[in-house]
């Protein structure tokens, strides 16, 4: 088995098909194919069904995948570790992360980390949650910052933060201006939250509002689904229902008095920042630095002088 042909396999898994494998790769189409062709004849068995939109992926090919992913990720270990004897303050790091979690603090650490070692490449990449956890499965991040922790035995997981969940509605809500809000005031009303995903386990900060809801006797209310967070601001703006979210994700709303923070006791929840690397993945001097101001960086963020109270 030659680590071309395991490349050429996850390349078409990554492009759901041979032409953007090619692409990816720099390679001919049916020189992807004989990669693929040889490596099926090593395993004995096809890896793809080729259907008319693509390929997807059989049984052999789904057991075979994170094995292939993790035969990668360790030869880019390898070759990391060889360019760390050139130094340690050399390299690049590709951090994963939940895009609301780029919190001025956490900019303002990344930053340092930029300016304390120049000569690393820092690259930053943000998906959602479960989307981290593959990013840093396969090696395509040495590290990630998610909400909630993952199972997967393959990945180291800690708690670095609460990360407190706040009920936010447009200023010319009804209930804009009380000073406390109890369950039975918010009956009937529409909340904005993320749509599910066949197939796809369901993203952390979309149990905890189902969870809040029914937590509050509101399990039946209407939850109109939208898939990005940006757009479930301009709804919750616009007037369109209440939405949960993420305290460090609305703070220029916030400032800016397009959004309101509804003081609801019995909806205080927090969810787990976490922050994930593989278990037997290889830390340069740079990134372990990185991996202990990732780790710090909410304490900073709590110690900040001047920080505005969320509320109104």
């Amino acid at each position: 088995m030659e680590i071309d042909q395991v490349e050429a396999f996850v390349a078409i898994v990554r492009g759901r098909g041979v032409t953007r494998a090619a692409a990816a790769l720099h390679l001919s189409q049916p020189a992807v194919s004989r990669r693929l062709d040889l490596l099926e004849r090593e395993l004995g068995a096809p890896l793809f069904e080729r259907i008319r939109s693509g390929v997807i992926l059989t049984e052999a090919g789904r057991a075979f995948l994170p094995h292939a992913e993790a035969m990668l990720a360790s030869m880019r270990d390898g070759a990391e570790a060889v360019r760390a004897l050139e130094g340690p303050e050399r390299g690049a790091i590709t951090v994963a992360l939940v895009g609301t979690l780029a919190s001025t603090a956490l900019t303002a650490a990344l930053r340092a980390f930029r300016e304390r070692y120049p000569g690393v490449a820092l690259r930053l990449r943000t998906a959602l949650s479960r989307e981290v956890s593959a990013l840093v499965r396969r090696g395509d991040a040495v590290l990630g910052l998610r909400y909630g922790t993952d199972s997967d035995p393959d990945l180291v997981s800690r708690v670095v933060h609460d990360e407190p969940r706040v009920v936010v509605c447009s200023p010319h809500h009804r209930l804009a201006r009380s000073r406390r809000v109890d369950p039975g005031a918010l009956q009937g009303e529409a909340w904005i939250g993320f749509p599910p995903r066949p197939d796809e386990p369901e993203e952390p900060y979309a149990i905890s509002l189902r969870q809040s809801l029914a937590a509050c006797g509101l399990g039946a209310a209407e939850v109109i689904p939208i898939d990005s967070l940006t757009a479930q601001k301009r709804m919750v703006e616009a007037g369109f229902g209440l939405a949960q979210l993420p305290a460090s994700s609305v703070d220029e709303e916030l400032r800016a008095g397009s959004l309101v923070v509804l003081s609801v006791p019995a909806m205080q929840t927090t969810i787990p920042v976490v922050l994930i690397q593989r278990r037997r993945g290889y830390l340069s001097g740079a990134a372990r630095e990185l991996l202990r101001v990732l780790t710090d960086w909410p304490r900073a963020d709590r110690a900040a002088p001047g920080r505005r109270s969320r509320r109104r």
